[in-house]
């Protein structure tokens, strides 16, 4: 990241700790919605909040904001929760309700808030789930948009909260509050040896049926579809799925 040569290529090069293996029942296409995003997740979920990690799963009731659970980043997080028995989840969407329905348990009291509804819907919405429970965990996965200043609302004055968007001026936040940033970035640098577990953790749920990729659409023309695919972010039209671009697809036909 951040270095010469960019993204735009058919093969790059990458650190052995932040790769991992993909396993013969998924496709090229799957496994790249995967390491950017889930390993943001996992940075955010278990270093930066400090939550339990599924192989040391929580054993008590522990409830969890999610904000932008049909996002790539937050649809993750609310996995890596269930791995690790994290509950209530409290996932914040929209259009992407019925996706995120298909990622929560509401057996052991999970649900989701429509921040379509407004502000004070949403922040209503989150105390009404607790159920009187404090709230002491939330990862922003959209960190825009009111997003965070509704969830302190309902978090704990020493309450944690991750948010994914680097180099702003989060506004509204106690300063009692325990705020930090997740950059995937962090995992070619201070974090290599968490990338290294949780990429092979997440492989070997792949290959077991028991993690699975984020639902993908291919725009067609490889790097000619992007400025399709951005259009389409802007206008809000992507929810609960990743574009994926072929590269060498430009024209019609394979390189």
């Amino acid at each position: 990241m951040m270095t010469p040569g960019g993204s735009f290529a058919e093969y790059a090069v990458g650190w052995a700790h932040t790769t991992f293996h993909i396993p013969k029942n998924i496709s090229f296409e799957q496994a790249s919605t995967i390491p950017l995003a889930a390993m943001t997740s996992a940075l955010g979920m278990f270093l930066r909040l400090g939550l339990p990690d599924p192989w040391s799963p929580a054993k008590e009731p522990t409830p969890l904001v999610v904000y932008g659970g049909a996002a790539a980043v937050g649809a993750y997080a609310i996995k890596f929760a269930q791995l690790a028995n994290i509950h209530p989840i409290i996932a914040v969407a929209g259009r992407g309700e019925k996706f995120v329905e298909g990622l929560i348990d509401r057996s052991k009291g999970d649900t989701i808030v429509d921040y379509r509804k407004g502000d004070e819907s949403v922040i209503q919405g989150i105390k009404s789930a607790l159920k009187g429970a404090q709230l002491n965990y939330a990862f922003d996965a959209t960190s825009e948009h009111n997003s965070y200043t509704n969830i302190v609302q309902a978090l704990s004055p020493t309450g944690h909260i991750t948010l994914v968007l680097p180099g702003r001026k989060y506004e509204g936040i106690p300063e009692s509050v325990n705020m930090s940033i997740t950059s995937v970035g962090e995992s070619h640098k201070g974090d290599k040896e968490f990338a290294h577990v949780y990429f092979r953790y997440v492989a070997k749920g792949l290959k077991e049926g028991w993690f699975t990729p984020h639902p993908h659409e291919v725009v067609e023309g490889g790097l000619e579809g992007v400025e399709t695919g951005l259009r389409n972010l802007k206008e809000g039209k992507a929810s609960g799925v990743k574009y994926v671009f072929r590269i060498g697809e430009e024209g019609g036909s394979k390189l």
